[in-house]
């Protein structure tokens, strides 16, 4: 164990513990506190890195909130908690990998939900009884709320990935706070319950990001295995880079948005059942 993390004592490991809900099976997410963040793996506007979709329609920008509009007044038919600043410790990086008992993976989908890939993508975990992590962007889940609720009710897990997908260092605290609170307001009307993780774009995290993130009561989680699936590298090569990155404890990091995903559907149609034969198990933390 780091020598930070032992500092952070047993109780805040066990608070920690509850948090994640975790189970023997799933284990705690362990944060890597000495590795600097991901860098960012393309520009916005790089080929294949695009988020915004003419599918999400002009509501996007309308249902969009104002920062302080977000868990600070009571909402439709009940009080949310109280925004609050974060108790320290606030995290200083996100959580990369999982540590548990077994061989246990953890599949993630950043960008959706996009009507093209998206359904392809639930019905292949549907068909293996697999649980996967969803990371959304506000922009394509507020035209698109009936996959949030069959990811939901499939058991999947649904995080926070910001509104528009900005590179968060280079914002104000203000637009970051906007960002998170108003994608997590749409996850919140959409399930009743608002999101326990997020992922920022790029995986360029900042001081600030961690401290909304905790505000609004998220974990952040991050990768270990990065697919570039993104780059459209061909579905074979998709296949190869999850299989050769299968381990115990890895996130692996693929989008069902953002461009053409058609290569991710069908890459995750191959893999995953190779995984389960290898004698992998896919989970998420449990809610």
């Amino acid at each position: 164990m780091k020598k930070d993390e032992m500092l952070i004592g047993r109780r805040a490991v066990l608070r920690l513990a509850a948090a994640l809900g975790a189970t023997a099976t799933v284990g705690v997410l362990a944060a890597d506190r000495f590795a600097a963040p991901e860098a960012p793996t393309a520009p916005r506007g790089a080929p294949g890195a695009g988020h915004a979709d003419p599918a999400a329609g002009p509501q996007a920008q309308a249902a969009r909130l104002r920062p302080s509009a977000y868990r600070l007044q009571p909402m439709t038919a009940y009080a949310p908690p109280a925004f609050r600043r974060a108790l320290p410790p606030v995290r200083r990086r996100p959580f990369l990998s999982m540590s548990g008992v077994g061989r246990s993976m953890v599949l993630t989908f950043d960008d959706g939900p996009d009507p093209r890939y998206t359904p392809g993508i639930l019905e292949t975990l549907r068909e293996y009884d697999c649980r996967a992590m969803f990371f959304v962007c506000g922009e394509m889940a507020v035209d698109n709320q009936d996959l949030l609720r069959e990811m939901d009710a499939d058991g999947h897990v649904v995080g926070n990935h910001t509104w528009s997908h900005p590179l968060v260092p280079k914002l104000r605290p203000s637009r970051i706070r906007d960002e998170l609170g108003s994608t997590s307001e749409v996850i919140e009307r959409a399930l009743g319950t608002a999101p326990l993780w997020y992922r920022a774009p790029y995986g360029a995290w900042n001081r600030i990001s961690f401290e909304i993130g905790a505000e609004l009561g998220m974990e952040p989680l991050a990768w270990t295995v990065d697919t570039l699936d993104w780059t459209e590298p061909g579905t074979g090569t998709i296949v190869r880079r999850v299989l050769d990155g299968a381990a115990p404890g890895v996130v692996v990091l693929s989008h069902d948005a953002g461009g053409n995903r058609s290569q991710s559907v069908a890459a995750l149609r191959r893999y995953l059942p190779r995984l389960l034969d290898a004698g992998y198990h896919i989970t998420v933390p449990r809610r």
